[in-house]
Order: C-alpha cells, then structure tokens, then sequence
C-alpha cells in the first residue's frame, strides 16, 4: 500500500480522530505508532466499538482502545505467509515492520491475493499440425481446440498470468492467422504477445533461434501449447534459479505394471525372476526453464530438437536438472486425450474463471 502513511496515527490521538480516518479510508485499519514509526497497536471499527460500549469517551486517547498485540510480519515474510496469516485472522491488512517493530509499509489482503509481477519471458510452442486430432485440426491449430469454453491455448494463458507472467511470445507455423487473429498483441488480457513464425519445422527446439535478441536476461519459460496443466509455475522458476540449472525440465513421475512374471536370462541360466513388477520413469512434461545462453546457442534457421539441445549442454558440463510436479497434466495428444480434457475441465479447473484455481 503506497499510501499507508494515511493510517498512522500517534497515541494521543483520540478515538474521534482515529474513527474519522477509519471511516475516510478503505482499508479499516489504523497504525498507532510512535514519532520513530515504531508500530504501538492498530485500531480497527471493531476496537473503538468495543471501547464505546465499555463507555470510552470519544475524546478518550486512542491507545486506550488499541490492539497492543496486532498481527505483523517482516519484510521477509513470503506472500503466501501474508496471506495465509490475514486469512487466519481475518484481517484485511496486516503491518509490514522492520527488526526493530518500525512500520516499513501496510500489506492489503487485496494486494496479498494479486501475484507478484514476473518479467521472464513465456516462449509457447503453437506450430503443429495436429495430425492425430483430425479432422477437428483441418481448418484449427490443436493449441486453439476449444477445452471447455476456451481454447487449450487460452487456457495456458490465463495460468500464467495468475502467476504474474506478462511477457508472452508464440511460436507459429500451421494456420498462423487464427491463433494471431484471435490473441492479437495481447492487450484484451492485459499482457505482450509476439509472434514467431518458422516458415518450415525446425524442431522441438529450433524455434528458440527465431525469438528478438533483446529479451529479458532472465530464465525464460518453454513449453508445447497442447498441454492442459496445473503446474505452479511460479515454484518451477524458483526451484530452478535456486538450484542454479543451466535449463531445467519439468517431469512427472510414471509407472508401468507388467501383467506377467519377468525372467531374466543370462547364459540360457535364469537370474533372477519378478512376478508382475513395476518398473517407475520419470516422463518429460514438455515444459522447460532455459538460461540465456541456453537460447542464444540456437541460431536463427537451426532445425533442433530439445534432447539434442540439452545433450549439447551437458556435453559442455552446463548442469541440466529436473524438476517433479505432482499437479495435474495432460497431453493432449489424441482424441481420447482430447475427450478426456473436455470432462477434467469441469472435473479439475474453474473454467469460467482461469486455469490455476483449484
């Protein structure tokens, strides 16, 4: 709250004057501090309210009538801390001091609920054809099949954007003009779209050489447009950039059960034999967090695929990691993909509302 020097008010004040602010400003919350800022208690409608019933007199100081013991944190507390706390207690504000209990600015629950704005760059790949999803693909890139009452593509979108991600580039191929037309440069979401266009296939990872060489240095987000998922890619990023990876793949976890006893053979001799094991993979989700010089190794035109991309990296000992998601994902590959996102989307997600919300 940029104007949180509005609520502040000294111990002497009286209630009258602290019940004058409260009604003035929208946050129903008074911080009663010393001339150093020095956070004293807080005064809410609720606080004078029960002083005037315990007949307090309106020109009574206000410190008689304060919360001496108010909810804080520091400047080091996260944003789901915040707001957890603020929930808790049901407050609608919640004072941000320093070590030594001065007042450094006053958290909203409003402000709490909003994202934190995040500059890196969200590269999406929406060139397929879509082959396997014809026809519905004759006339329709896969990424704009509608899942709900949007498209997949849409879908992806708003995720990242309750995640506090702005900064949007698409990679086009098959029937550019609809995904174009329909996104435009992103205005109507409040957020940037560029396009790039591979005029023939480049890959899985050639399309990285076409994006503008002035974007954010800043871990840059990758991923297939034909993907419904609930990824957190907020704690992607942050698992990324703590673990210092030169690119980061995203992983699920999956398992395959054998029906059957397994022998194995060595010589015509059995060495050992499994009844109906389970062998346990961890999968490649399609999404990827990629340093800057991860995207400036591909060059414009460079037909290359992700693996072979990544295997470059660690060939130059750059350290390549995971991560494991355990939230939802689906590739949407096939037509029985397709059929099940239709029923997950009403299942799993708020669709009127954005992907993202539980």
């Amino acid at each position: 709250m940029k104007r949180w020097h509005t609520v502040l008010l000294p111990p002497t004040a009286t209630i009258r004057e602290a019940m004058r602010m409260l009604d003035k400003g929208s946050q129903r919350i008074v911080l009663i501090c010393d001339a150093e800022k020095k956070l004293l208690g807080t005064v809410t409608d609720g606080d004078t309210r029960r002083g005037l019933l315990a007949d307090a007199n309106m020109q009574d100081p206000v410190s008689s009538v304060m919360n001496p013991n108010p909810v804080s944190v520091t400047d080091k507390t996260s944003r789901e801390q915040r707001l957890k706390l603020m929930k808790q207690h049901d407050l609608t504000a919640i004072p941000i001091l320093d070590n030594n209990k001065r007042v450094l600015s006053l958290e909203t629950l409003h402000q709490a609920m909003q994202p934190e704005p995040r500059d890196n760059p969200v590269f999406i790949m929406a060139g397929g054809f879509g082959t396997r999803l014809q026809p519905l693909t004759d006339h329709c890139p896969k990424p704009m099949l509608r899942v709900g009452d949007k498209p997949m593509l849409e879908h992806l979108i708003d995720q990242f954007i309750s995640h506090g991600f702005h900064n949007f580039y698409i990679s086009t191929h098959y029937l550019p003009e609809v995904i174009r037309r329909y996104f435009g440069d992103g205005s109507r979401w409040g957020v940037s779209i560029q396009y790039v266009h591979e005029d023939k296939p480049l890959g899985t990872g050639g399309a990285l050489g076409l994006l503008p060489k002035n974007l954010p240095q800043l871990p840059l987000i990758m991923m297939n447009g034909d993907v419904l998922t609930k990824l957190d890619y907020t704690k992607l990023l942050k698992h990324h950039e703590s673990q210092e990876f030169d690119a980061t793949v995203s992983v699920r976890e999956d398992e395959h059960r054998v029906p059957f006893g397994v022998i194995e053979v060595e010589d015509k001799l059995i060495v050992s034999m499994v009844e109906k094991p389970t062998y346990r993979y961890k999968i490649n989700t399609g999404i990827y967090v990629l340093n800057p010089d991860v995207i400036s190794s591909v060059q414009p035109g460079q037909r290359i695929d992700m693996p072979t991309l990544l295997e470059l990296r660690m060939a130059k000992n750059k350290p390549v990691g995971v991560y494991t998601s355990y939230d939802y994902w689906l590739d949407i590959g096939q037509m029985k993909d397709y059929q099940k996102a239709q029923s997950d989307i009403q299942t799993y997600f708020n669709s009127s509302s954005g992907i993202g919300n539980e």
